[in-house]
């Protein structure tokens, strides 16, 4: 099982499209800068895109609308 799971991803984000960009730029974000928004041993992945997932679902990351 995928976690965390898309239907509170999505419940989160309201588009697949949406998430796909926010969680790349921030996986690629933490790969460059090494910041990460939890304690390394608090993220269920090991992959920076697993962990940006878990932020998202975390509420960590913001959202700015125009």
């Amino acid at each position: 099982m995928i976690h965390p799971s898309i239907d509170k991803l999505l419940n989160k984000i309201g588009s697949k499209y949406l998430l796909v960009n926010i969680v790349s730029n921030r996986a690629k974000k933490m790969q460059e800068t090494e910041h990460y928004q939890m304690k390394e041993n608090e993220y269920k992945s090991k992959k920076a895109i697993g962990k940006a997932l878990e932020e998202v679902s975390k509420d960590l990351i913001k959202i700015k609308e125009d």
